[in-house]
């Protein structure tokens, strides 16, 4: 007689701090027991194989609506399609505000949008315009609707809020217990670099990484923490890009502020240097901050190690090459400043993060879980349901084949950009098998899910 739903048979299981072989018994969803010997309906053998918890990637930019009112080409049911197939079982997009308007002037089409979704969710709420209706009305509705975390941007027409906005922000979020997360790059100083070099004839894709070098980055991070350490509101850092960086989160961690912060696979395998590619190929790399120099990567990795960025997440962003809807959304000639910034990766991530970290020694397999699935889904609210194998936790697991190699192209991505900044990376690990609240829902590439099968986390 079956005593489980579904049985993970066999496999290496991999936590945030242990590694043990076992089986694990899943029933109606969720994790059940782990043990020796047990029986299934349904059964799949894991024996030779690690078996960790479903990715959470707590950073990601899905069917977004932008205040010009183009729509990113990444839906729910595609992006959610490439996160299942890269190991990643949870995402948390972006809901946007907009100058002018009201959070529920796009609120609810959003959630419409998101109940598509395929893989399991949570949102960010976009804030761009602190109104005191916002501030005294809205926010206090997000947190009772569990969407427990705001976003701003310290950069980008027409998104970025000014140092009296942010701190009104941050004085809000310390009254209703939410996380505060910030895009860290010096409006003003970018705007001046960005007119200097068109005005010398510098309108490429190559010229965004000279628009906007460390020292911009640098100096909003460091007044970012200050801000936040004269509310005491904690912070979070998105989208680290270098050492120098790192530094000012550390001396901050050091001095007792609550900060945290994460970086991204881009960071860590592309390089400014992609950017200046013939016939305009290198809006494909083109995201913000931008990628650094050859180097740079081993200082974010010694910041991981260390344990000043805990998270590595995606910032998934994707803008086709090809066509009007992406990077050429400006037109076909747009000056690097009117190229819309963003690159796809869901589905590479989690390779990335294995195959350079893993198997190249620069972390352990417990970090790995950490950095994927554990501290994100802690720092959001969704621990003990995600980022664990433990009974009463959601049955997302992913089982990784530590040992195959593979070339990572477009068409394993599967999501709808039609590009991947990653193609020709030669990897070794990839997942085989992705359970989604005990459904296996990808095997050996073949996804299989539906629309809507994805569940909102109220936080």
């Amino acid at each position: 007689m079956a005593d489980f739903d579904l049985v993970v048979r066999g496999g290496k299981v991999v936590t945030g701090a242990d590694i043990f072989t076992a089986d694990i018994g899943i029933v109606e969803g969720r994790i059940v027991a782990l043990g020796y010997g047990f029986q299934g309906r349904e059964v799949i053998e894991a024996e030779g194989k690690l078996v960790i918890p479903g990715g959470v990637d707590s950073h990601c930019h899905i069917e977004q609506l932008e205040a010009d009112g183009s729509i990113h080409e990444e839906t729910f049911g595609t992006a959610g399609i490439s996160a299942l197939a890269g190991g990643t079982t949870t995402v948390i997009p972006f809901a946007p505000q907009f100058k002018g308007e009201p959070i529920s002037a796009h609120l609810g089409d959003y959630q419409a949008r998101a109940a598509k979704s395929p893989v399991d969710y949570a949102f960010h709420q976009i804030i761009t315009d602190p109104t005191a209706e916002v501030v005294d009305t809205e926010i206090p509705a997000l947190v009772e609707a569990g969407i427990k975390s705001l976003k701003v941007f310290l950069t980008y027409d027409p998104l970025h809020i000014d140092d009296r906005q942010f701190l009104r922000v941050l004085e809000t979020a310390k009254q209703h217990g939410m996380t505060v997360c910030v895009h860290c790059e010096n409006y003003e100083a970018i705007r001046w670099r960005s007119e200097a070099l068109l005005a010398e004839g510098r309108t490429e894709p190559a010229s965004h990484a000279l628009s906007r070098p460390k020292v911009v980055e640098r100096e909003a991070t460091y007044r970012a923490i200050a801000l936040a350490e004269l509310v005491g509101q904690p912070l979070h850092i998105f989208h680290v890009s270098c050492a120098e960086v790192a530094d000012e989160i550390a001396r901050a961690q050091r001095r007792g502020v609550k900060v945290t912060a994460e970086t991204c696979p881009q960071y860590l395998v592309l390089t400014a240097a992609d950017m200046d590619r013939p016939n305009r190929e290198g809006a494909k790399f083109m995201c913000s901050p931008s990628p650094r120099e050859v180097g740079d990567a081993e200082g974010l990795w010694a910041a991981i190690r260390a344990g000043t960025l805990d998270i590595i997440s995606s910032d998934h962003c994707g803008y086709s090459f090809g066509g009007t809807r992406g990077k050429w959304l400006n037109g076909a000639d747009a000056n690097f400043p009117n190229i819309p910034n963003g690159i796809p990766g869901l589905a590479a991530r989690m390779a990335i993060i294995f195959s350079e970290g893993v198997v190249k020694g620069r972390i352990d397999l417990n970090d790995f879980v950490k950095l994927t699935a554990l501290n994100p889904a802690k720092r959001f609210g969704l621990y003990p349901r995600k980022g664990t194998i433990a009974p009463g936790a959601d049955a997302d697991i992913v089982i990784w084949d530590a040992e195959k190699h593979v070339t990572l192209t477009n068409s394993l991505m599967q999501h709808t950009i039609d590009y991947t900044p990653y193609e020709g990376l030669d990897v070794t690990g990839w997942p085989v098998a992705t359970i989604a609240r005990g459904r296996i829902v990808m095997r050996n590439g073949k996804v299989t899910v539906q629309a809507g099968d994805g569940a909102f986390l109220k936080i």
